[in-house]
């Protein structure tokens, strides 16, 4: 690309060629105002604000009129004029547009105080108004969504909103309607504004007109204090600011980090945080005549470690919550203090194909979000980017408008695969192996991305390792929690002669220390129920009450993610460190709770004792239900003949514990439906009940274009998930009409 030499305000610029004159005062500091320009966004020249006198456009002529400069390129003798009196009468004259209708409600706006029309009025505007008439008024706020309120009075139509949902996530739920002096934002016709992304148009808004439910009149950014940090719900390691005052999270924005998340986040890392507050546990307890009671730190400590001491073999599942930091400590706390090899921080449907996979294909590796705008063909298997890895979706979405090829092979289309553009291999659960080896077109510039969910399908990560191997392209895992990859890195998967999380529950092992692990979220989680109430002495480090605390000898409270500092290591291998916000007493980070533990061990030999070995779990391995195995006999027959493979997978929204307590993100979730073939529908028609082998749901059903007999439900968005309430990983379920 060739550069080109502009002049603008009597100093030389050289840029590339195609840069908006915008952009190129911005490199020499001269500011032009602006509202609807944004970097990350196609140039509409919508507000105007922007105008500058263009006396010479690098011909020799100038432009009749002021130009809007976010929307004209460069070129090679440009002359431009950003203050002169044509300039800024320009300006002044559109900011005095602007205001004519918007209401003088500064002090009690979201957005007073960081508000760019303030910022700009009081910069570019004139002093006094001549306007004296009767300003325009609408009944407020309109509801664009449950987490997203307008304020119509105030818009000046920049359109930020409406390019964000359409060019960003593709979600164009929200448009201009209406003409003229009534032109206004609101709701597209033909879709509502159902976006994992929404929060971002109130952050990008420019004058207050986009508000959130959840910090409506709640704060003013004077009354706050700013800390960066990194958001804990999923593995992508999206830069994010929270700002809190008197101790207490009021709100969390976007932060700026281009080579990650850019400004943008999902709307579950901006407004799940209230699970922090939310039924917290407020001091250790312990078990004392089959009752639990509060007890100091001192008391609780020492009965953990005596517990721990007394046992003759210890499991340790730390779940995957934790920092680099906590995932560490567990290592050296179960290997060097306990001499235990039994860890496994999975606390979900395993094998031990991923078990070796994780050791020899993902520890240690590095794949960034650079590497994928740089591939030239990214494949997916058993991952949803949309609903698993928001960052990671908008980044190839990004990518995919640019001329990146996205293979997906998924059970259905889903409408996250069409706003990727991908080419969508249907495949059904536990043929991905297949389905991989039959992949064309990767080459050494491809790369590979594989979810968790491919631990249920037998065969699917060898067979992406060999595609790897053989093509040259790059592999990369993307869990689900931000603390897995961290999990990885510190070794947190059964040692030599170990037992994995699955063979830890049903092992009979006499003690077991457990962190940050939902049954419901297991392979089996009344297995795991029993396990817990068999288990000879069990201690919890959580910081929610749950069904592991309350069956529990001790319950040791930890430190959410704003109580301490720490490190999270995303799926690409980077590690995004961050600050404590909170310095609240008596709240400690895992690794702190294991270090007291470990001082107050007394004889830490006693529990190396029998730890190495446990004869009672080697059986162990055997039970698990179609993880190691293939799936049981009818898995690929129809309903006639026992059985339809069953697929799934967590919507980004749905009943998990770290968004307890947020109504309005709650109200944005998407609902519990079954997606069945398209004539399987015609025969069972809108409400179905599906049958597994642990029990029944009765749900909505949509038809979809699916792979040949199988049915997807979400994992976690109806009763306490589909693992416990309805199939074992790897088995069949029947569909038949239900009664309405």
């Amino acid at each position: 690309m060739t550069d080109v030499t502009v002049k603008i305000d009597g100093q030389d610029v050289t840029v590339p060629e195609g840069t908006l004159v915008i952009r190129a005062a911005e490199q020499v500091g001269i500011e032009i105002p602006r509202f609807c320009d944004h970097p990350l966004l196609a140039p509409v020249g919508a507000c105007r604000q922007c105008l500058v006198d263009i006396p010479d456009a690098g011909n020799g002529r100038g432009f009749p009129k002021p130009q809007a400069s976010c929307t004209i390129p460069v070129a090679e003798g440009m002359v431009v004029e950003t203050q002169n009196s044509t300039a800024v009468k320009a300006q002044q004259g559109i900011m005095e547009f602007l205001l004519v209708n918007h209401p003088l409600d500064c002090p009690v706006c979201d957005k007073g105080g960081e508000c760019p029309l303030q910022n700009q009025a009081m910069s570019h505007g004139q002093g006094e108004t001549r306007f004296d008439g009767t300003k325009r008024t609408f009944p407020k706020p309109i509801n664009l969504s449950p987490n997203v309120l307008l304020d119509r009075e105030r818009c000046i139509v920049c359109q930020r909103c409406t390019r964000f949902a359409e060019e960003i996530p593709g979600d164009p739920g929200i448009a201009l309607i209406q003409r003229g002096a009534q032109q206004q934002i609101g709701i597209a016709d033909d879709k509502p504004f159902s976006s994992y992304f929404s929060g971002n148009v109130i952050q990008i808004c420019p004058v207050g007109a986009l508000t959130s439910d959840d910090y409506r009149f709640r704060a003013r950014p004077f009354d706050l204090v700013s800390t960066p940090s990194v958001a804990e719900h999923d593995a992508c390691g999206a830069a994010i600011r929270i700002d809190h005052r008197r101790g207490k999270v009021m709100r969390r924005l976007a932060g700026n980090d281009p080579e990650v998340n850019e400004e943008w986040i999902s709307d579950k890392d901006r407004f799940g945080f209230r699970y922090a507050v939310r039924e917290r546990l407020t001091s250790p307890m312990v078990r004392e005549d089959g009752e639990l009671r509060p007890a100091s730190w001192l008391e609780a400590v020492a009965v953990a470690a005596q517990g721990l001491a007394g046992a003759g073999s210890v499991g340790v599942l730390p779940g995957g919550r934790l920092t680099l930091e906590d995932a560490k400590a567990y290592a050296t706390f179960a290997r060097e203090t306990l001499r235990t090899p039994h860890i496994d921080f999975r606390s979900r449907p395993l094998s031990e194909e991923e078990t070796e996979f994780l050791r020899s294909r993902v520890a240690g590796t590095s794949l960034t979000y650079a590497d994928l705008d740089a591939a030239d063909h990214v494949v997916l298997a058993g991952l949803e980017p949309e609903d698993e890895a928001g960052t990671l979706f908008l980044r190839l979405r990004k990518a995919n408008q640019q001329g990146l090829r996205i293979t997906a092979l998924s059970p259905y289309a889903s409408e996250g695969s069409r706003k990727l553009g991908a080419a969508v291999v249907l495949t059904a659960p536990g043929a991905e192996a297949e389905a991989l080896s039959q992949v064309s077109d990767v080459t050494e510039a491809s790369v590979i991305l594989v979810g968790e969910r491919l631990a249920t399908s037998p065969g699917a990560y060898a067979a992406a390792a060999e595609l790897a191997d053989r093509t040259g392209a790059r592999l990369a895992w993307v869990p689900r929690r931000a603390g897995d990859r961290g999990a990885v890195e510190a070794g947190l998967l059964p040692g030599e002669g170990g037992l994995d999380a699955e063979a830890i529950v049903r092992g009979g092992l006499d003690a077991l220390l457990i962190a940050g692990v939902d049954p419901d979220d297991t392979a089996d989680p009344a297995v795991f129920l029993a396990a817990l109430d068999q288990a000879g002495f069990v201690v919890s480090l959580e910081q929610r009450v749950t069904a592991v605390t309350e069956r529990a000898d001790v319950v040791l409270p930890v430190a959410a993610a704003s109580e301490k500092a720490g490190t999270f290591v995303t799926w690409e291998g980077r590690r995004r460190p961050f600050e404590k916000v909170f310095d609240k007493p008596a709240a400690y980070s895992d690794a702190e709770v294991l270090g007291h533990i470990a001082t107050s061990l007394l004889e830490p030999a006693s529990a190396a004792s029998g730890a190495e070995t446990n004869t009672a779990s080697s059986s162990a391995t055997g039970d698990r239900v179609g993880l190691d195995t293939p799936p049981p006999s009818g898995s690929g027959g129809s309903t006639d003949g026992g059985g339809l493979r069953l697929a799934t997978w967590r919507l980004m929204l749905d009943n998990g514990t770290l968004q307890s307590g947020d109504k309005a993100l709650a109200a944005t979730a998407r609902p519990a439906f079954v997606r069945i073939p398209v004539a399987l529908h015609e025969e069972v028609g809108d409400v179905v009940t599906i049958t597994g082998d642990r029990g029944s749901w009765t749900l909505p059903a949509l038809p979809a274009e699916m792979a040949d007999n199988t049915v997807w439900v979400p994992t976690n968005s109806f009763g306490r998930g589909v693992w416990a309430d309805l199939a074992s990983p790897g088995s069949t379920v029947t569909i038949e009409g239900a009664q309405q």
